[in-house]
């Protein structure tokens, strides 16, 4: 029998953690969460002031007008996300792979959650040709599609998507009815962010997309959650309060009592209001996982495995169906299957397709750059200061094994027999 849960656990908390960069504290922000760590008041439903207006001032610089009344935090985009999709209604459209813990959210609010193709050269977007079919066969079965959720900057695929491709799938979207939420926690971690073009699909549909990010993937650490939310400013629906999105998710977020901590909020105010200290680390990070993510690319390719190149994130998406046959040898036959493999193999999560919506049958995987920048802190901040990570001694290890894990799959693995000491022999 398959064990792919340690015993008491349910699916969803033993999902995927979001790859993490494994990174010192900026001393700066350490300092802001400490000097608050004696606050006494909360912070009100969906974040006070401060908050609300660094967010906006962070979306102004990206080129989206957006007041402080445009905003909601959260702590965490699990929470928000909830908040949106109960705020919005109706059945739930996202590409094939996904982020993990979209899918539990609709879920959570019995939505029915529809899963649609993604082209070729990218994921987080889905094929606008796919998603029009998608509408079409839903509608047809009685539901009703009302949310489309994307992500230009992606996780799982760590790609980005075209504008073209954005384009032509929130056209196809708006002229369904549907409303967007475009995730867009990972841009600010694109690898060569002057060769890469990222499109927010709110700068071409203004009124009919709500942007999500959170500041755990590039401004702030995971460790202290703190999500926002821009809501289209000149939204029809923004002048009926009954039809306010905005104004019922907050009440979802009141009524969850999810609000973000009062030591953390000043932290986060300052991480959005983005100094060169958060930029530079910021770009930093980003050059060191682009750095490692390409080799790592290299070596999967190396031993015959298919990805996409990385261009954003901390991660890598690989397909390992070159190597089914290797694989099946090994009792390997599922992305399931696969994970438990790997992850033993390596000691560290490596997740299954199946944990991001792809198909059971299908081998694919994702590898996290964090565990190749060093075991410990000292290491980790090497990692960061060097111009070529990937060529120190432990980034190097770490490669060499993740190279190893994947070349013994080329082969079938030896008998007892072929063993190199001879037959093995059972007291």
């Amino acid at each position: 029998m398959r064990q792919t849960a340690p015993e008491g656990r349910g699916p969803v908390r033993y999902g995927p953690p979001a790859p993490e960069p494994d990174l010192p504290v900026l001393p700066g922000l350490a300092a802001i969460l400490a000097a608050s760590a004696g606050r006494t008041g909360v912070e009100p439903p969906g974040g006070g002031p401060v908050l609300r207006e660094a967010a906006a001032g962070y979306w102004w610089r990206r080129g989206l007008r957006t007041h402080a009344e445009d905003v909601v935090a959260a702590p965490g985009a699990p929470p928000l996300l909830l908040a949106l999709l109960a705020a919005h209604g109706g059945d739930v459209l996202l590409p094939r792979p996904c982020p993990p813990w979209w899918t539990p959210q609709a879920r959570l609010l019995g939505r029915p959650a529809y899963h649609v193709p993604t082209p070729a050269e990218c994921g987080g977007v889905p094929d606008p040709y796919a998603l029009l079919e998608t509408v079409r066969r839903v509608r047809a079965e009685g539901g009703r599609p009302r949310v489309l959720l994307l992500s230009v900057a992606d996780d799982p695929t760590a790609t980005v998507a075209p504008p073209e491709l954005v384009r032509e799938a929130c056209e196809a979207a708006v002229g369904e009815g549907l409303h967007i939420i475009s995730d867009e926690t990972w841009r600010d971690t694109l690898h060569h962010p002057h060769d890469t073009v990222l499109l927010s699909p709110a700068e071409m549909c203004p009124d009919d997309v709500t942007v999500l990010c959170d500041l755990g993937a590039a401004l702030a650490p995971a460790a202290w959650p703190c999500a926002v939310a821009r809501f289209p400013p000149t939204a029809p629906s923004r002048a009926d309060r009954y039809t306010d999105r905005r104004a019922r998710t907050l009440d979802v977020l009141t009524a969850l009592g999810a609000v973000v901590t009062g030591p953390v909020a000043p932290a986060a105010a300052h991480a959005l209001d983005e100094p060169e200290e958060v930029v530079v680390r910021a770009a930093r990070a980003a050059a060191l996982h682009g750095r490692v993510a390409a080799a790592a690319h290299r070596v999967a390719l190396a031993a015959g495995a298919v990805a996409r190149p990385p261009q954003a994130g901390r991660h890598l998406y690989a397909d390992l169906g070159p190597l089914r046959a290797g694989l099946a040898a090994r009792g390997v036959t599922d992305s399931m299957e696969l994970e438990n493999h790997l992850t033993r193999r390596l000691g560290t999560p490596v997740p299954g397709g199946h944990r991001f919506g792809d198909e059971l049958g299908a081998l694919r995987v994702r590898f996290d750059t964090g565990p190749l920048l060093g075991s410990d802190e000292e290491e980790r901040t090497e990692s960061l200061g060097s111009a070529t990570p990937e060529e120190l001694p432990h980034v190097a290890r770490a490669l060499n094994s993740l190279g190893a894990a994947l070349e013994e799959l080329r082969t079938e693995p030896a008998s007892p027999a072929q063993h190199p000491d001879g037959p093995r022999r059972h007291a």
